[in-house]
């Protein structure tokens, strides 16, 4: 059965670019192309897509208003075309608030040459949103998103300077990403973030997270000393690594070819915590596509992290987590609005035995 999709957008250009794109591909039918969200309503009637690709901002519509009445009355998985700018990676986190599965940013159309690579990364998003579990806004509250309610401090005060929380994800990441820090105490063990994102995004969402949750959220810079109540996200140009100076842990950015062609990967991350804190690291991994952090998690326990993975039911994409239990490499297995609570009641038994290394 191929994946249908409908392409709305204002731009003739990129509307012929994702037509070519699309039916490029042999699993993929492409049932419409829209100039806007009036057209495309009926377009939807029409053909029921699986796939809806929407831009963010266009005429007679704007698209976070058509994002939201239809997450809210139809929901499906849609994936965004942003601008990179700040005002387009701001509006883009507004979308994956809204329900959106995913997003790409437009092509740079003067690069001729990265038309290939532009292209593979827009089919491989289409074909994770074909498999995403895509929810009605009035229920995704009950069922896939914790509450923001801010849990306790941590009990043993030495679990917040010798542990470290390591986190990777992927598609559906943002919101998990939001739903897992939110909770956080402001005296949680350090944390380090390795989110599939491009560059200009990761710091318009490290922002928006910063001023939501009690903990203290940055795009890291490198060189950053990580302090309890800090959460550090990989920013989209270049790989996130744990270090170690002295007593101190560090952050440190470089940018490395891809790795399962991520750059940040969530491997590279999770590697260098099995070097540099081994027993005093706690993984986790949530919804993604693909198994970038699977091989990088099975590392981490054996150098002696316990690790946890996103259950199914309340993944967008369970992809990543399903790799990585697959291996050998998950501890235990959480559903979402769990996560925070179960990661901290591990810290509080464990912290009191944590390695100085």
């Amino acid at each position: 059965m191929k994946i249908k999709v409908l392409i709305i957008d204002d731009s003739a250009l990129i509307r012929s670019i994702l037509t070519e794109i699309i039916r490029a591909q042999d699993d993929m039918e492409l049932v419409g192309a829209a100039p806007d969200p009036l057209v495309a309503r009926e377009l939807i009637k029409q053909t029921n897509p699986d796939v809806l690709t929407l831009d963010v901002e266009m005429p007679k519509m704007d698209g976070l208003d058509f994002l939201e009445k239809l997450m809210r009355l139809r929901p499906m998985p849609v994936i965004m075309i942003s601008s990179l700018t700040e005002r387009g990676s701001e509006i883009t986190m507004r979308a994956l608030e809204l329900g959106a599965v995913d997003f790409v940013t437009k092509p740079k159309l003067s690069i001729q040459s990265g038309m290939t690579e532009y292209a593979q990364v827009i089919v491989d998003k289409i074909r994770g949103a074909s498999k995403a579990k895509v929810r009605s806004k009035s229920l995704a509250g009950a069922t896939g998103t914790a509450s923001t309610t801010v849990l306790p401090s941590v009990r043993n005060p030495l679990t917040s300077s010798e542990k470290l929380i390591i986190v990777g994800a992927s598609t559906g990441g943002t919101e998990a990403i939001k739903s897992f820090l939110c909770q956080m105490p402001s005296d949680c063990p350090g944390i380090l973030i390795a989110q599939h994102m491009p560059e200009g995004f990761t710091k318009s969402f490290a922002n928006r997270l910063d001023g939501l949750c009690k903990i203290s959220v940055s795009e890291a810079q490198g060189g950053e000393r990580i302090l309890p109540g800090h959460a550090y996200i990989a920013p989209g140009h270049s790989h996130l690594l744990l270090v170690r100076s002295g007593a101190n842990y560090m952050t440190q950015i470089e940018q490395s070819p891809p790795v399962n062609r991520h750059r940040p990967s969530v491997d590279v991350l999770f590697r260098s915590a099995a070097k540099s804190a081994g027993k005093n690291a706690v993984g986790v991994i949530l919804t993604g596509m693909g198994k970038d952090g699977a091989e990088g998690m099975l590392e981490m326990k054996n150098a002696g992290a316990y690790n946890f993975a996103q259950d199914e039911a309340s993944c967008v994409v369970f992809g990543m987590p399903r790799e990585a239990i697959a291996i050998g490499a998950v501890d235990e297995v959480v559903a979402l609005p769990d996560m925070t609570k179960k990661v901290l009641a591990y810290l509080d038994q464990h912290g009191s035995r944590a390695l100085r290394v």
